[in-house]
């Protein structure tokens, strides 16, 4: 079983490694390899949009008579997915990003020109200081002051935090509930002014009562031939005017009463027998 391994070798007595030929591999060999576009391009040729993340098979070379202190440059080969354009851009170790070189340009981002404006600026403060001490020594007074106020911010900061993990949040919530709900005397006064209320309400809605009362009363003395004086504080009724009933007459039939009545045939017969009596 240990041979199938092949962990071991045979070397041979009369091997010399001197006689194996040496394979002479070029500077610019290029290598196969799968990679990610390291940022959001458009091709030159047909505007096809690719973006960061999209896998290529991609050819990896080294850059010739091109380095930055010592550290090697790479190219990379890829083709547009649309129209199979050749792409190249390369490692850029001196802002640590990639540059574009052929056939696509990179597209627009904020941050790579706050980063430009931030090195112009930079650079121009360093050309102002080179000959001019004073100029050198007021930058650094305002940069001085201007790292002390971001210190006493942070410690504000710092402060307003502290305060905030020192507050008990169930006895905010006690103070409020005590604050929204009245004491208990409170509620006491309340419930008297209510039944204060209440009584009030219930005079004045017994007062219109008696006066009917002493109205009915004034009317019975008055239909009676007594005269007396009612005298009332509050309110002075006059006494109720008689009501005459009249009794409801039977209605008659026009069409009956104009009928004439007829006798009955007995009676006639009577009063037959009767006339014949009084001619005998």
């Amino acid at each position: 079983m240990g041979e199938r391994k092949v962990l071991n070798k045979y070397f041979p007595p009369d091997f010399d490694p001197r006689l194996i030929p040496r394979r002479k591999i070029p500077k610019n060999k290029q290598i196969e390899v799968r990679m990610m576009l390291p940022f959001s391009i458009q091709c030159n040729a047909c505007g096809e949009f690719m973006y960061q993340g999209k896998k290529f098979n991609s050819r990896k070379e080294d850059v010739m008579d091109e380095d930055y202190f010592g550290v090697k440059i790479f190219r990379f080969y890829i083709r547009c997915s649309m129209c199979s354009n050749e792409i190249t851009f390369k490692t850029d170790p001196k802002n640590g990003d990639y540059a574009t070189e052929h056939g696509c340009k990179r597209n627009f981002e904020q941050w790579r020109e706050r980063e430009a404006d931030e090195a112009a600026i930079l650079k121009e403060r360093e050309e102002e200081e080179k000959g001019d001490s004073m100029k050198a020594l007021e930058n650094r007074t305002l940069d001085s002051k201007r790292e002390m106020d971001i210190i006493d911010a942070l410690d504000e900061i710092k402060a307003i935090n502290q305060r905030h993990a020192k507050v008990d949040t169930d006895a905010i919530l006690t103070k409020f509930k005590q604050v929204d709900d009245p004491a208990p005397s409170e509620h006491i006064l309340d419930e008297a002014a209510i039944q204060a209320q209440m009584e009030a309400f219930r005079k004045r809605k017994l007062a219109p009562t008696e006066s009917i009362n002493v109205a009915n009363k004034a009317a019975k003395s008055s239909s009676a031939g007594l005269t007396s004086d009612h005298t009332n504080n509050d309110v002075v009724v006059a006494p109720k005017p008689s009501i005459k009933i009249k009794a409801k007459t039977p209605k008659t039939n026009k069409i009956a009463a104009l009928k004439p009545v007829k006798a009955p045939v007995v009676a006639l017969v009577g009063a037959y027998s009767d006339s014949s009596g009084d001619s005998s």
